[in-house]
This record gives structure tokens, sequence and C-alpha cells, in this order.
């Protein structure tokens, strides 16, 4: 018998790039994985891959910015299953680029709903089952935008993302007395669809990220799976409140 066997992961964001596959690897490790999405087409695609590796898994479609689909929709999931032992929030994204001079109210709430109400909403629908469950783990995704701000157009980006730093802390406080907890993993540039365009457009531009990159390369999805993995798992039984860089040195900045 799995050590997690009957134990619950809810990921949002993930029926694509680095969200599938950390279902994929807390399947393997023996959760059944809750993926979430709005894409229900690609939702029930990757259920079908995950049931072929005889994976436990289940899509809910909703949309991560809209406080009363995620609230319906993790109590429907605590509901159905008893408890939820992991939350990954992973849903999350740029959103786009724009100055502050020119950007318009819509697109700032935009980017902080995608990035930050998101871990709010799923975090706070998921705190009664979670305290159901068992070495119950929150798992936010922040980024170095969060510490210098981002690039040209990606402010607002930035400030998001600092904004999941400071809850993911404020969450392993708050929850703390529950045996909760709460930390954050912080990817660098990696390898995903995410970065399709600009590696199909401007190819010389995309091959020269690895230069400011410690290990000389682009993380792949499954070393993010990876972190997150150990970060559900009881070897992480002590660690809060923690964000980890996996960027190979890019947050050295050279």
């Amino acid at each position: 018998m799995s050590k997690t066997e009957g134990k619950v992961a809810v990921i949002t964001g993930a029926t694509g790039g680095i969200g599938f596959e950390v279902a994929k690897r807390l399947g393997k490790d023996g959760f059944t994985v809750v993926l979430n999405g709005i894409d229900d087409e690609a939702g029930a695609e990757r259920i079908k891959e995950l049931t072929a590796e005889e994976i436990s898994a289940e899509y809910y479609g909703f949309d991560v910015t809209k406080e009363d689909e995620v609230t319906s929709n993790i109590t429907a999931i605590g509901e159905k299953y008893g408890r939820i032992d992991v939350l990954v929030n992973n849903a999350g994204g740029l959103g786009g680029r724009s100055r502050f001079e020119e950007m318009t109210t819509e697109f700032y709430r935009f980017v902080m709903a995608l990035n930050l109400d998101s871990v709010f909403f799923a975090s706070r629908a998921a705190i009664p089952f979670l305290k159901k469950g068992e070495n119950s783990t929150i798992i936010n995704y922040t980024s170095n935008a969060g510490w210098n701000a981002g690039g040209p157009g990606a402010g607002i980006y930035g400030t998001s993302k600092a904004g999941v730093h400071a809850i993911t802390r404020a969450l392993a406080k708050d929850l703390a007395e529950y045996g909760i907890r709460v930390n954050a993993v912080s990817p660098g540039t990696i390898d995903t669809p995410f970065h399709a365009q600009i590696k199909s457009t401007k190819p010389e531009v995309f091959a020269s990220w690895k230069n400011n990159i410690l290990l000389g390369r682009l993380g792949q999805p499954a070393e993010v799976a990876s972190v997150v993995s150990f970060l559900a798992s009881k070897d992480a039984s002590f660690i809060t409140a923690e964000t980890i860089q996996i960027g190979g040195g890019q947050a050295l900045g050279i």
C-alpha cells in the first residue's frame, strides 16, 4: 500500500506545462489528483493520460479568478473526498505586458486576480478540508519578479508575485496551529509552452536566456514537480513559510 493512498491533492492550472507535470508526479506518489483548468477539452485529455498510467485523477473546470467558482468547486472536491491533503496553487501567469502609465484598471485587476486573488480564494475554501487531511500543505508559486519587480511591462506581475510571497508566510503563520504547512516555489525560466511564441519567433533570444543561469540551461517542468513532491511529503514535515528557488542559480542575476 502506498504511504499516500487515499490522500487527495488539488492542483490549479494543471492542464499543461508545469501544472500537469506536478499532477503527474503527485499521482505517481500515490495521491488522487484533482486537476483544475479552464480548457475542458484539454482537461479531459490530461485525465485520459493520467488514467493510462494508473493514476487516480479527476478534472474540475473553473476560473480561479472567479470567487464563487473557486469556492463552490473546492468545497465540492473537499466534500466528495472528505479531505484535501495538498493544495497546489499553480494557476497564474504574466497576463500580458503594460507599463504603468498606460495600464488599464481592468488589466491591473486581472493580473492581480490571476496570481494573488486565486491563491486567497482557493486556500480559504480548502482550509476546512486541509484540517481533515494528513501532513496537510499548501504550495504556492512566486517568481524572481516578486523580488526584482519584473522586466519592462511586467511590473504588476512582479507586484502580484510579491503578494504571493507575503501571503505564503501569512498563511503559514495562520495555519501552523493546525499543523498545516504553507510554502512556495519560485521557478526560474522553465522550458514550457509558456515560452513557445518567443522560442519560435526569436530563437536567438530564447537561446540567450541560459546565459543568465549559473547552470547554463533552462529548467524542465519535471524539476519543479520534484520539489513540489518533496514539499508535499513527510520528508518536508518541518518546513513551512519558506520559498524555494528552482532556477539553476538564475536568482543571482549573473
